[in-house]
């Protein structure tokens, strides 16, 4: 467990990793050249350790349960930058963004997610990514492939955050799928004696989910959506017909 003082004095480094440094092409500090630099290259050099042994697990099972285990050796740094007002560009951060998301830390991640896109800060070369794209991909999957586990708010989240982000049709449309999913599912979880039951009840929530895989359709012909679609529209057909009866 690290010690109260370690804990205090990276999460101060981090907040002012982005002083004292030359600018980087994009406008952005380098948090190795900042005040922080000497706690960031210790971080970093055991972020490098950290990724080796990663690169060394064939199982993605096993993966995730190591960057959870890894993550608090981390959290301190990140947020310290999260809290700074001159931001720098930051490895940890980026990587600890993409860990974040992995090991399904949403609240952590939608933070981290926030401060990357509205700073501009790029991630590490290895994600081959801009963090927009990264970002409303890697959620889009923890969507598609366990739904239960990526709530409809953190999926609408990520929309907000990304939606003025340039990125392949595809991967916007994987967004969409997997917020159409989202409201699929409120729908036939809907309680209508529930207090906190939204307005226009369980209809609205299926036309959300249609227009969600309309938006995907339009985005990708390929993206699986079509038979969604028609099930949908013959539930809230059939809902009209017995409403009226």
């Amino acid at each position: 467990m690290k010690c109260p003082f370690r804990a205090h004095v990276e999460r101060v480094s981090a907040a002012k990793a982005g002083t004292g440094a030359r600018m980087n092409g994009q406008g952005l500090a380098p948090a190795e050249h900042g005040a922080g630099a000497s706690e960031y290259r210790l971080l970093l050099a055991a972020l490098g350790n950290d990724l080796r042994q990663l690169s060394n697990t064939q199982s993605l099972e096993r993966k995730i349960e190591i960057k959870r285990g890894l993550f608090d050796r981390y959290r301190d740094w990140v947020d310290g930058a999260l809290s700074a007002e001159q931001p720098a560009q930051d490895e940890i951060l980026g990587t600890m963004l993409v860990w974040s998301i992995d090991i399904g830390d949403w609240p952590r991640a939608m933070a981290i997610a926030e401060h990357v896109l509205r700073h501009g800060l790029t991630l590490p070369e290895r994600y081959k990514r801009t963090a927009g794209t990264l970002i409303a991909e890697e959620v889009a999957e923890a969507g598609l492939t366990l739904p239960s586990t990526v709530d409809l708010a953190t999926l609408q989240r990520v929309e907000a955050l990304t939606a003025a982000t340039d990125m392949p049709d595809q991967v916007r449309a994987k967004l969409k799928k997997a917020t159409g999913l989202a409201f699929k599912a409120a729908a036939e979880a809907f309680d209508p004696n529930a207090e906190s039951g939204v307005a226009g009840g369980k209809p609205a929530l299926i036309r959300a989910a249609i227009t969600q895989f309309e938006r995907a359709l339009a985005l990708n012909s390929t993206c699986g959506v079509k038979k969604l679609i028609a099930q949908l529209e013959r539930e809230l057909a059939q809902a009209a017909s017995e409403k009226a009866e």
